[in-house]
C-alpha cells in the first residue's frame, strides 16, 4: 500500500457519509412493478426483444444492444411484461421503458458458471461482459466490454480500479469494497486480462479505512493506493494524473495515456457476469438524507421506482427541499418520485430545505476561486461569460469540452453564480454544431 498526493484543484467538502458508512448493504426485495428504462448507458437506447404480455424469467434478455455503443438489458425479476411505453427518466426526459409486473417467484434463467474464470481468454471474457450488459457504474455508463478493448496499437499500462467515491453522502462503493472485496479483486483481474493491462492499481480515498483494509487483505501483490479525500478525486483524469503522473490530452481519452479506469461496482458486476453467468440486473445504491426516517445502502434491482426506495428507507419524517438522483455535486434534481433507478444510479438523496435553497446570484467579483479549484485547469468565469453570450467558438477555444462538470466552481463561488449551468449549455451547443458539420 502506498500514499500519493492529490491531483490539481478540487476542494475538501463536508462528506456527510457518516449516515451510511457503517450501514451494511441490505438486499432489497423487488417491488411489485419495475420500470426498466431502455436508456441507462452511454450511446444508443437498447432495442426491445419482448412484447406486452410476454412472460419473462429473472435474468432474461429483454432488450438488445442497438449499435456499437449500446448495451443489452435483462429482466431484474420473473414476471409479465405489462407495457413498453415512455416513462419519466431521472434525466427529466420521457424515455421508452419496459414495465414488468413481478410474479414474486424469482424464477431464473439457466446460468453458465465458470469456476476458474481467469483461465478464459481475453475475447471470451469481453464477450461475457458484453452479453451481461455491464456498463460503467461510476456515472458515465460506457459499455465496459468496449472500454476493455483498446484501439489497435494502444498498450494499456495501468488498469485503475476506482474506489474513491468522492461525492458527499454516497457510501455504496465503500460498502461494496468492505463486503465484497473478493469479487472486486476477481473482477479487476478479469478486466486486466480482457484489456491486456500490465498493472492493476486500486485507488481509495483515506476516509475509507475499512475498505482499504478489506481490499488490501484480498489484493495480494496488487497495488493499493491511498489518496486524500478531496472532491473530485474520483474523476478519471484526476486519478490518472495523481497515480501515474500522466496527463490525458485535451480531447483525448484515458487510452491515450495508456490507462483504463473502472469503478469498483463495475469490477463486482464483471466478476458476477464471468464467474457466475449473472447479467447486470441489480446494484448497490445509497438512499440518504436528513428528511428520511433512515438512511441505507440497498442492493436493489434495476428498475426499482424511487418512491419504493424512499418507502424502504422508512419514508420521510419531514418534507424534503429537494430529491437528487446521484450525488449532490453531479446528480440531477427530481421533479417527483415516478422515476426508477438505472445501472448508473449511485444514490437517491433527500436534501433538507436549508440544504437546497436557491441562492441569490450576485455579480462576479473576479476572485478567481473557481480557477483555483477547477481540476481541469480551465477558466470557469470566462466559460460562463461565453455561455451566457452564446459565444460558442470562444468557449471551444477556452476548452469548454474538457470540463468534467464536477461543480467545484459553483460550490466555491462567493457570488453563487451558475457557472456550471452555462458551461454545460456551451458544451451542448458546441457538440450540436460539431454533429451538424460531421
Amino acid at each position: 500500500m502506498r500514499r500519493v498526493k492529490s491531483s490539481f484543484g478540487g476542494f475538501f467538502p463536508n462528506d456527510a457519509k457518516k449516515r451510511t458508512a457503517q450501514t451494511p448493504i441490505e438486499i432489497l426485495k423487488a417491488p411489485e412493478t419495475l420500470v426498466v428504462s431502455l436508456s441507462q448507458h452511454a450511446g444508443k437506447q437498447a432495442k426491445p426483444v419482448v412484447a406486452k404480455g410476454d412472460e419473462v424469467l429473472k435474468g432474461q434478455l429483454i432488450a438488445e444492444a442497438d449499435g456499437a455503443i449500446s448495451a443489452p438489458i435483462h429482466s431484474p425479476v420473473s414476471g409479465t411484461i405489462k407495457a413498453i411505453e415512455p416513462r419519466i427518466h431521472p434525466s427529466g426526459d420521457s424515455i421508452p421503458a419496459i414495465v414488468i409486473e413481478n410474479d414474486g417467484e424469482e424464477k431464473w434463467i439457466e446460468l453458465e458458471q465458470h469456476l476458474e474464470p481467469v483461465q478464459l481468454d481475453a475475447s471470451t471474457i469481453r464477450e461475457k461482459i458484453r452479453d451481461a450488459g455491464v456498463v460503467g457504474m461510476g456515472g458515465g455508463g460506457f459499455p465496459t466490454a468496449l472500454k476493455l478493448e483498446p484501439p489497435e496499437g494502444i498498450t494499456i499500462d495501468f488498469l485503475i480500479i476506482n474506489g474513491c467515491e468522492c461525492e458527499p453522502y454516497l457510501t455504496a462503493d465503500d460498502r461494496i469494497m468492505i463486503e465484497y472485496a473478493k469479487e472486486i479483486i476477481l473482477g479487476a483481474r478479469l478486466m486486466a486480462k480482457a484489456s491486456g493491462a500490465r498493472q492493476i492499481v486500486f485507488a481509495i480515498e483515506d476516509n475509507k479505512p475499512e475498505a482499504i483494509n478489506a481490499i488490501k487483505a484480498e489484493a495480494g501483490a496488487l497495488d493499493v493506493v491511498v489518496l486524500p479525500s478531496k472532491y473530485p478525486m474520483g474523476g478519471e483524469r484526476q486519478l490518472i494524473q495523481a497515480i501515474t503522473g500522466r496527463e490525458v490530452p485535451s480531447g483525448g481519452l484515458p487510452y491515450d495515456a495508456g490507462v483504463i479506469v473502472n469503478n469498483v461496482g463495475t469490477a463486482y458486476a464483471v466478476a458476477k457476469a464471468v464467474r457466475d453467468g449473472q447479467p447486470f440486473i441489480s446494484r448497490v445504491i445509497t438512499v440518504s438524507g436528513d428528511p428520511l426516517v433512515e438512511s441505507k445502502n440497498f442492493f436493489a434491482p434495476i428498475g426499482t421506482p424511487f418512491q419504493y426506495l424512499i418507502e424502504s428507507a422508512g419514508g420521510f419524517k419531514e418534507t424534503p427541499g429537494k430529491i437528487v438522483a446521484g450525488g449532490p455535486m453531479m446528480g440531477s434534481a427530481q421533479f417527483d418520485l415516478d422515476s426508477s433507478m438505472g445501472k448508473t444510479c449511485t444514490g437517491l438523496l433527500a436534501l433538507a430545505k436549508g440544504e437546497s435553497a436557491t441562492p441569490n446570484v450576485l455579480p462576479c467579483i473576479k476572485c478567481a476561486r473557481c480557477v483555483d479549484v477547477c481540476p481541469a485547469n480551465l477558466l470557469p468565469l470566462k466559460l460562463e461569460a461565453f455561455g451566457m453570450n452564446e459565444m460558442w467558438n470562444e468557449a471551444y477555444d477556452y476548452g469548454a469540452l474538457d470540463c468534467i462538470e464536477c461543480g467545484s466552481c459553483n460550490y466555491v463561488c462567493p457570488s453563487k453564480r451558475p457557472l456550471l449551468q452555462y458551461i454545460r449549455f456551451a458544451k451542448r451547443e458546441i457538440i450540436a454544431e460539431q454533429a451538424k458539420s460531421s
